[in-house]
């Protein structure tokens, strides 16, 4: 089973905007193609996969659905049976109910299981223990080694909805006679279902076309008739339903993944300010490092504690293609044939941490917690990867990444506010007191110290056994890797990356679909508003959407159509008042300026105009300008375009840490004086009387004219109050 993924060689096929190309020569991130007619084009790998024609035949497998939908769709007790099943067959394989001999559980593994078993034994052991036949275990490997992989478990009716297997005939005609009666008074159900049969009689012949019974058609016009009045409501209203327009906007975006990763997350010796709260908090960097090169292909910097969709972030921006106009600061690897993390923090259901959906060959997992969910497990079977976790208690199998953490240490953060050294012994007295970096900006810090110093300059780990003694960058080891492997892993289906995302459900209505108070919508919804979804499971009759918790500004929708199965963007209803992609700390922020401004808060009206003046620089508080600053490095959206650029080029791997861009953006930013707005009110100087005329340059009339404080006469409360605003 491949699941989806090819190999990027001289000779493969690729299907670009219609045409066919074979690839003739593979240069660094340019690729040389030949197309059938000899003509030759050079074109860049990044932008060849992101784009939405490109097809690899070879890896071009049917079309599947989702593995976050189904998932997500479980109940509690069908996860629980679900694992169960899995691990019985994963003992079968192996003989270890985790799939390896490092998550070996007390007595594993069992005799009747044992490596050294025969396989026809274990089968048959396995099927007295479950009280099933021999042909029934087969069966179930034979499903986790299908294209599916594990997916291949879950129950097979699943995704039928409530149309179930009715003839596609006779629900095409019902449609037909139903689009008919909308200029025409609301008929009866019978006289439908009469005349849909007559017509089918006629059409095709009688007895040809199965006939649902009475009551199973009377369900099935329900469901053909929802959101369209054809049964109840009035006809005014049916016509108007009718000619309902079915919208536009909509955009995709692709993926694809590297070659080897090491994952780990680390608490950083460093403190920031939590941009929300504005108070000092502890942050967690989660990084992922190719092995050969010691390029860092991606990182999350998170406050306390690590989060699924981060460390899903980190995983995502690994195996992202990226085009020649995006940031090259974290160059691209292709698909991970191992990405390693340790193996004591795995958890199971009831552990804290939870590492989503992977696309790579071999996960490696740190031993920090972290839990590997059915959906994780399911992404990374049908994508080809084995889950390696490295050996407990030995360092040396994520020596590189342990070690580039006391890189970052001592190049970059020792050198800023907030570091609070590496032990309790070495820390500074009340260094929270110093933080000046928001978590985002001490993110965007380390990103421009990767690209600029760490990514450039010399690494003693690394070496060419033709040349030992060439000094070699991380940059440099990149480039020789690929024309010396000459190949890299890729994903044949670029929008497999939307199982990285989170699921939400929600129904679609004439308007689109609403998630959290937001309204989305777009072209891929024609046909399907008002409409019950065909998933079921604890969601039934609802819709997954695909959400990038980074970026609200767009969900996705997967068409369950069986022949397509294609994504689709679907865009908020305002997102083109924005200018870049929107957090959900910015719509909470919102939401209070919109109760601190008006009586009858509209949330969202307040955003646009709140991220208008955003901008056009007309920041109004030191929140509105960290929150900006947030905004305007998409680098914190998941499913964005991209990070931002440098501005400038940068070659001399020597730049030292105070000459980081956004190091000299942010401390010009901190030197200057808050605007007198700003200041809180408790620190404004209470005033002894009334506020009188102080009086100025002494040759003016009304500077003459003024009431000195001594000869002012008391006032009364109500006098002194006349003027104020009853907020009660």
């Amino acid at each position: 089973m491949n699941g989806g993924v090819a190999v990027l060689r001289a000779g493969l096929v690729v299907q670009h905007d219609g045409e066919q190309f074979t690839v003739v020569e593979i240069s660094g991130s340019r690729i040389l193609l030949q197309s059938r007619s000899g003509g030759l084009r050079q074109v860049d790998l990044g932008w060849l996969l992101s784009h939405p024609t490109t097809r690899i035949p070879e890896a071009a497998a049917e079309p599947l659905p989702g593995l976050g939908a189904q998932f997500s769709a479980l109940s509690k007790e069908e996860q629980a049976a679900f694992q169960e099943q899995y691990e019985h067959l994963l003992e079968v394989e192996t003989g270890y109910r985790h799939g390896c001999a490092e998550l070996a559980l007390e007595g594993e593994p069992r005799p009747q299981y044992a490596p050294h078993v025969p396989k026809m034994d274990r089968y048959e052991a396995k099927a007295t223990e479950l009280g099933v036949s021999v042909m029934t275990v087969r069966r179930r490997l034979m499903k986790i080694k299908g294209p599916e992989g594990v997916a291949g478990l879950l129950p097979a009716d699943r995704g039928r909805g409530p149309l179930g297997a009715t003839d596609p005939r006779w629900i095409d005609m019902c449609r037909k006679v139903l689009d008919e009666y909308v200029e025409e008074s609301t008929p009866p159900r019978h006289l439908i279902i009469a005349t849909v049969e007559e017509r089918l009689a006629a059409e095709f012949g009688r007895g040809t076309v199965k006939l649902p019974k009475m009551t199973a058609a009377y369900v099935l016009l329900k469901e053909l008739g929802r959101g369209r009045n054809a049964f109840s409501g009035s006809a005014k209203g049916r016509r108007s339903i009718a000619n309902r327009p079915p919208g536009v906007y909509g955009k995709l975006r692709a993926t694809r993944p590297g070659e080897y990763v090491l994952v780990d997350t680390t608490r950083l010796d460093v403190f920031a300010m939590e941009p929300v709260t504005c108070r000092w908090v502890q942050c967690e960097l989660t990084v992922a490092m190719d092995l050969y090169t010691r390029c860092i292909t991606g990182l999350r910097l998170t406050p306390v504690s690590t989060k699924a969709a981060d460390v899903a972030a980190v995983l995502y921006e690994t195996v992202r293609p990226r085009t020649s106009s995006e940031r090259a600061g974290l160059p691209h690897h292709g698909v991970p044939s191992a990405v390693v993390v340790d193996a004591a923090r795995l958890v199971d259901v009831r552990g804290e941490w939870l590492l989503p959906s992977v696309a790579a060959e071999t996960l490696v997992f740190d031993h920090g917690k972290i839990y590997l969910s059915q959906h994780v497990q399911a992404v990374c079977d049908r994508l080809g990867m084995s889950l390696q976790p490295a050996r407990p208690y030995t360092p040396t199998d994520k020596a590189p990444l342990e070690r580039w953490f006391r890189t970052l240490r001592e190049g970059l953060l020792a050198a800023l506010p907030g570091y609070k050294g590496a032990d309790v012994h070495g820390r500074g007295k009340d260094v929270e007191e110093k933080a000046f970096f928001f978590l985002p900006e001490l993110e965007a810090i380390i990103r421009e110290w990767i690209d600029l110093i760490y990514h450039r300059r010399v690494h003693s780990g690394l070496c060419i056994p033709e040349a030992p003694g060439l000094e070699m960058s991380p940059l440099d080891m990149y480039e020789h890797g690929i024309q010396r492997a000459g190949h890299l892993r890729i994903l044949g289906r670029p929008d497999l990356a939307y199982d990285f995302l989170d699921v939400k459900w929600t129904t679609i209505q004439h308007y689109g679909v609403e998630i959290g108070t937001l309204r989305y919508n777009g072209p891929a919804l024609k046909g399907r508003r008002n409409t019950t979804s065909p998933y079921g499971g604890i969601h039934s009759g609802k819709w997954p959407i695909a959400v990038d918790p980074g970026d609200i500004t767009r969900v996705y929708f997967q068409d369950p159509d069986p022949k397509s199965r294609r994504w689709h963007e679907l865009r908020w209803e305002h997102a083109d008042s924005l200018d870049g992609p929107l957090s959900r700390e910015a719509l909470q922020y919102a939401r209070r300026l919109a109760v601190r401004t008006q009586r009858f808060p509209d949330a969202k009206r307040t955003l646009i105009e709140l991220l208008e003046r955003w901008g056009a620089g007309l920041t109004g508080s030191r929140e509105e300008r960290r929150i900006a600053l947030r905004l305007s490095d998409e680098r914190l959206s998941i499913m964005g375009p991209g990070t931002v650029g440098l501005g400038a080029e940068e070659d001399d791997p020597q730049v030292s840490v105070a000459q980081l861009p956004s190091v000299r953006q942010l401390t010009a930013l901190a030197s200057t004086q808050p605007e007198a707005d700003e200041r809180d009110p408790a620190e404004t100087p209470a005033m002894d009387g009334p506020v009188l005329g102080a009086g100025g340059d002494d040759d003016e009339d009304h500077d003459l004219d003024a009431v000195l404080p001594e000869d002012a006469g008391a006032v009364s409360d109500e006098e002194y109050y006349a003027d104020a605003w009853d907020v009660s």
